[in-house]
């Protein structure tokens, strides 16, 4: 039985979870599966890049997102997915070594017109680095159950 339903999240309602370490193999790892460029798979190469240096995909990035929000609260909620993703923008590198914490914030809520035993929740997750400084952003709206509601169940 799910804990969080959709009369639970807030506008201006805040949550933080983790940090979780980023290590060098899951970077190169991630990249040669998903993403094979040189500034995530080597570090010689990586340097030459305008970024600087080895660097985690953007998507994986996205991945370590959705990884901390499901293992944070989503497992424990009414949530049915998600219809899309609004916007995700990339604003420094994610390096080996970071510890990121994901902050969750509600923007807005609304119930749904065709399906009124659920709701949409609208996001901003942002991943922080050690020193608070946002990596990355996330905007998406989640479908979830409400409490009471045959979605819910």
């Amino acid at each position: 039985m799910p804990r969080l339903y959709w009369e639970d999240f807030n506008p201006g309602r805040v949550t933080e979870f983790g940090p979780r370490l980023v290590t060098r193999d899951e970077i190169v790892e991630f990249a040669a599966e998903f993403d094979p460029q040189p500034m995530h798979l080597d570090d010689e190469a990586a340097r030459a890049t305008m970024l600087g240096g080895l660097s985690a995909s953007g998507w994986h990035g996205c991945c370590i997102l959705m990884r901390m929000c499901t293992d944070g609260f989503l497992l424990d909620s009414s949530s049915m997915g998600a219809p899309g993703v609004e916007e995700v923008r990339w604003l420094r590198p994610i390096r080996p070594g970071d510890r990121l914490t994901l902050r969750t914030t509600v923007l807005e809520t609304r119930v749904s017109n065709s399906w009124p035993d659920m709701g949409f929740v609208r996001f901003r997750f942002e991943l922080l680095d050690a020193a608070g400084e946002r990596a990355m952003t996330l905007i998406t709206s989640l479908m979830m159950g409400r409490r009471g509601g045959s979605a819910a169940a």
